[in-house]
């Protein structure tokens, strides 16, 4: 039996500690069951003990176990185990043997367990640790949260992430040349084959030795790029004895990056900006076991918004991402770390209450960093999506802990609450120019992995760090929301690339992308909503994405696509009474109130100007100048009826709802991943707002994952088959049968507003 083989069906696991559950003959029988990914925070309920920033959800110690067979043909083979993601703190145990752990909760990892493997029943034992849930500044979730595979393979095969494919160049003619090193154990030589989409070869070369280096001729060749994602695969072969011995497949994207300090970005030498966003990992009730599915509709939706990059903030990806940003076309800044040596503030009774608390990362970086950080660019450096490898975010946080005698006092990003004494110089404290030395041998290590990508670190305190040695470390420059120093520091640093890493929502943030040709792009903060990093009880989430927590278009995406894209749109948003804070993510698709009450009605286009009808009469034509960042305002007293905004090339309609009298339930189908967006809507169809608590059964095969509404302060446990409606949507996660057997979901509410009888619907699968 040889080949990888998916190792997620059927372990057990309990939750707290069980001293001699690494031994191959415990007795599990009573443990739960439980398929993997799996995330065990997200099972319990929010409890204000636990972490704001991390969501309010538990963590602890548990156990898993996986029982699974091998036959006599596998013993004496070569047996890889290896684990995606485990947070964190993991120890592994295979046959009662301890074959190490893990501190990271975000490395890919494995062990060659061929030394202790049996014929017949085989035994892994893992077991992680997080008991202290203020260990981020996001949610993070606890347990074996992503893959876990088992490779069987000949006695001379290719090392773990030992292929290293390069587009080397494109000359004029179209032809790429590719350089593509190797590494065996006991292999003397290796071919590679690159296929086209039809499985046609194209271009080989082979070389002899146990390691070595390939180049191919590609003529003709399709280069990859956010408008057309073409893959090619390219089939590794290792040989052993002149008899072929171990085989992979990777698929490769030919393609070619330059980073200008005076132009910015170019791919395959045409010039671009990166219109970007952050995305954390979670799905909110899905927690970090987020199937690939979800980014799937997710990245779907970004490329409406004319996004065409994301930033894997802070810590490497599910490599199921990549693969996604790979075939989607989306171009990637793979980031490491969130801190390095010196622990940050996290907040863990709301957002900037102090006091903080400071576990975290720093605490094993002294010993994992460089294995981390090897890995992460081994693992993930065949992806032609990924241009930029980032060592660390906003490590140069002011005062958090790293301090410098050139500012007495300083302010750092959302710190208005730090008490006075922690914003002024303080020689007790590392001083900052330890990032530099820190910096310089990060650098190395990504240098001595791939020479191929720059490498940042994403500062949040440029005005600093670039007079104390760590800007210079870095082959290019992120800022985080420092568009004010672009031009004063392309001045001072001429010969230096910057781009906006993170930045806010702003129009005027874009413009200083847009109106720039030196500066590269921008990462919006950020994709998604998502949670923890929340501003206190009762809120869960941070609020700050382009998407809800559903995975649905908030009024803030239109305006992002109005200032991204160029093909004619328009879409009206509403908000009601008086606001101190007009922030556009407050704004709803739905028109309802009392009679003449003051509503904020937005339209957002990429369009120069937008009228606005109500019941017919026009309200007025208003041009869209630069400022207005693709959104205009109409202040006007509610009235009942339908609003029409119509602009060149489109137009929107939004009308008053009646009361709530259906469901709709429209699906979102791939592989075996449904995620069915729930609407709770009026007799014409049109969603209300009249939000009701919506049941859920699935009768047939598969199971319901998750349900979740998006709602900031619904604290309704994830493990309840129920959860209210929020302006009228929800989204319900459903693993179908793989074998394809037939399933329904059945969706009621109650009637509301003392009517009898329920709402109810149901889709069949």
């Amino acid at each position: 039996m040889l080949g990888k083989i998916l190792l997620d069906k059927d372990w057990r696991f309990h939750l707290g500690d069980e001293p001699d559950a690494d031994y191959m003959g415990f007795d599990d029988t009573g443990w739960k069951s439980v398929d993997l990914p799996h995330d065990w925070s997200v099972e319990h309920p929010f409890d204000r003990s636990c972490s704001s920033g991390t969501g309010y959800l538990p963590g602890g110690t548990a156990w898993y176990r996986k029982h699974f067979t091998l036959t006599a043909e596998s013993v004496g083979k070569r047996v890889y185990l290896l684990f995606e993601g485990v947070y964190r703190h993991s120890r592994v145990y295979i046959n009662s043997n301890h074959l190490g752990g893990r501190a990271y909760g975000y490395s890919t990892f494995g062990f060659d367990v061929s030394e202790f493997v049996r014929e017949g029943e085989n035994v892994i034992s893992v077991r992680v640790e997080r008991n202290e849930t203020a260990d981020s500044r996001w949610y993070t979730g606890s347990g074996i949260y992503r893959n876990v595979y088992l490779t069987v393979s000949n006695n001379a095969y290719f090392t773990q992430n030992g292929i290293f494919i390069r587009t080397q160049s494109v000359d004029s003619d179209g032809a790429a040349i590719l350089s593509a090193e190797y590494e065996t154990v006991g292999c003397d030589g290796a071919e590679a084959a690159v296929e086209d989409e039809n499985g046609a070869v194209i271009a080989r070369s082979e070389a002899s030795g146990e390691s070595g280096r390939l180049e191919l001729r590609v003529e003709n060749a399709k280069l990859w790029s956010p408008d057309s994602p073409y893959l090619y695969n390219i089939r590794f072969t290792a040989f052993s004895g002149g008899a072929k011995s171990d085989e992979e497949v990777i698929p490769f994207g030919i393609r070619t990056i330059r980073f200008d300090a005076d132009k910015g970005f170019f791919l395959n030498g045409i010039n671009m900006k990166l219109k970007g966003v952050c995305v954390h990992h979670d799905a909110g009730a899905l927690g970090a076991a987020v199937p690939p599915a979800v980014w799937e509709r997710r990245l779907t939706a970004f490329k409406d918004a004319g996004c065409n990059a994301l930033r894997t903030a802070h810590n490497p990806p599910d490599p199921a991402l990549l693969d996604l940003c790979d075939r989607l076309g989306f171009l990637v800044m793979d980031e490491a770390f969130d801190e390095w040596e010196g622990a940050k503030n996290k907040w863990w009774q709301g957002h900037n209450v102090y006091p903080p608390k400071r576990f975290g990362y720093a605490e094993d970086f002294p010993l994992w960093h460089r294995a981390d950080l090897e890995d992460m660019i081994k693992r993930d450096r065949n992806h032609p999506c990924v241009i930029l490898w980032s060592i660390g975010n906003e490590i140069d946080y002011p005062n958090d802990p790293y301090v410098t005698p050139l500012f007495d006092e300083v302010l750092g990003n959302n710190d208005n609450g730090k008490p006075a004494s922690e914003r002024r110089y303080d020689p007790k404290k590392p001083d900052a120019k330890r990032l530099a030395t820190v910096a310089k041998e990060l650098i190395g290590i990504v240098h001595s992995v791939d020479t191929s990508r720059p490498a940042l670190s994403a500062m949040s305190f440029p005005e600093l760090s670039t007079r104390t040695g760590f800007a210079g470390t870095l082959d290019v420059w992120g800022y985080n929301y420092r568009e004010k120093l672009y031009e004063e520091d392309h001045g001072r640093f001429p010969d230096k690339v910057i781009f906006g890493s993170e930045n806010s929502h702003s129009a005027s943030a874009w413009y200083a992308v847009r109106d720039n040709d030196f500066i590269c792009g921008q990462f919006l903060w950020t994709g998604v909503d998502f949670l923890g990093e929340c501003r206190g009880w009762p809120v869960r989430i941070s609020q700050a994405g382009l998407l809800d927590l559903c995975g649905f278009k908030k009024p803030l995406f239109y305006q992002r696509k109005a200032l991204w894209t160029d093909e004619p749109f328009v879409k009206i948003a509403v908000s009601k009474g008086e606001r101190e804070n007009t922030s556009v993510w407050t704004d709803r698709f739905v028109y309802s109130g009392r009679d003449g009450e003051k509503t904020q009605v937005s339209c957002y286009t990429n369009r120069g100007a937008v009228e606005l009808f109500l019941n017919g009469r026009s309200l007025g034509k208003k041009e869209l100048a630069a400022c207005d960042g693709g959104r205009a305002v109409f202040e006007i007293p509610f009235e009942k009826g339908t609003l029409k905004a119509v602009t060149d090339g489109a137009e929107d309609v939004l009308a008053t709802p009646g009361q709530a009298c259906g469901l709709k339930l429209e699906p979102y189908i791939s592989g075996n991943i449904a995620q069915v967006e729930v609407s709770l809507t009026d007799e014409d169809g049109n969603v209300t707002d009249d939000d009701r608590t919506v049941s859920y059964r699935l009768s047939g095969g598969g199971k319901i994952l998750g349900i979740e509404n998006g709602k900031p302060d619904d604290l309704t446990p994830y493990y309840e088959p129920f959860r209210a409606t929020f302006n009228g949507r929800s989204v319900v996660y459903i693993r179908l049968d793989e074998n394809g057997g037939p399933a329904a979901l059945t969706a009621a509410a109650d009637g509301g507003n003392g009517r009898t009888g329920e709402i109810k619907s149901v889709l069949s699968f």
